[in-house]
């Protein structure tokens, strides 16, 4: 069982950056692939990176790609989202989740949810 808890979302304005944090607890997190998502309202949950267990990156859309960047401490429990040149379409609830499957866009791939954190960008 691993637990999961988003932190580091806010209020910011286009343009500005954010580092959104994902500690986990039980056991380590270096024994899964972890990924990002998000949802804005009334939209589905969407697949923002994921970061392997050996530390290999994907990105979903263009609209993130050399913006945003995972990363992950194994020795911290963590992975991160670094957020550059935010957006306001970037507003949305962002969601860490753990799971065994490697390079996965698919929320069923992943077992364990944060409760997510809100970003909110204005314009």
């Amino acid at each position: 069982q691993v637990q999961l808890v988003e932190s580091g979302g806010g209020l910011v304005q286009a343009g500005d950056s954010l580092r959104l944090s994902c500690a986990a607890s039980g056991r380590t997190v270096s024994n899964y692939a972890v990924g990002w998502f998000r949802q804005a309202p009334g939209k589905e949950r969407d697949f923002v990176a994921t970061i392997s267990t050996s530390g290999g990156i994907t990105f979903n859309t263009d609209s993130v790609k050399g913006r945003f960047t995972i990363s992950r401490d194994n020795a911290k429990n963590t992975v991160y989202l670094q957020m550059n040149s935010l957006k306001p379409e970037d507003t949305a609830v962002y969601y860490c989740a753990a799971g065994g499957v490697q390079y996965s866009r698919s929320p069923r791939a992943y077992d364990y949810w944060g409760q997510g954190t809100q970003v909110t960008v204005s314009s």
